[in-house]
């Protein structure tokens, strides 16, 4: 199996400034998970929507088009976009808890 690529810098940044440690953390390919079963499938972005395979189970599969952090300028500029859309993903999903649904809705913009 080939070696995938570790987190990169802002990502585990912006993750542990709100106390997540991703460090030991790699990307994965979508190859990994397809034997699995799933209730949910959610892509956040355009480039996995398209690429996403079709899963086993006939999971709901959802799409929030949010910008690619890692194709921002410098790195203080892809730190920046790293904490805005995590914070997006998270303003997301505790709503989906909250109400039981995933919204198309748009996430809040602000910082913290």
């Amino acid at each position: 199996m080939a070696r995938r690529a570790a987190t990169n810098f802002p990502c585990r940044c912006g993750n542990e400034e709100i106390g997540i440690d991703i460090s030991r953390h790699r990307s994965k390919s979508v190859d990994e998970f397809r034997s699995r079963p799933f209730d949910y499938v959610v892509t956040l972005c355009d480039n996995a929507k398209e690429a996403c395979p079709v899963f086993r189970g006939a999971p709901k599969q959802i799409h929030w088009s949010l910008e690619d952090p890692a194709v921002q300028g410098g790195e203080l500029e892809r730190l920046a976009a790293f904490r805005r859309i995590r914070d997006q993903i998270e303003d997301r999903f505790r709503m989906f808890l909250k109400v039981g649904t995933i919204s198309r809705g748009e996430p809040r913009d602000t910082p913290r």
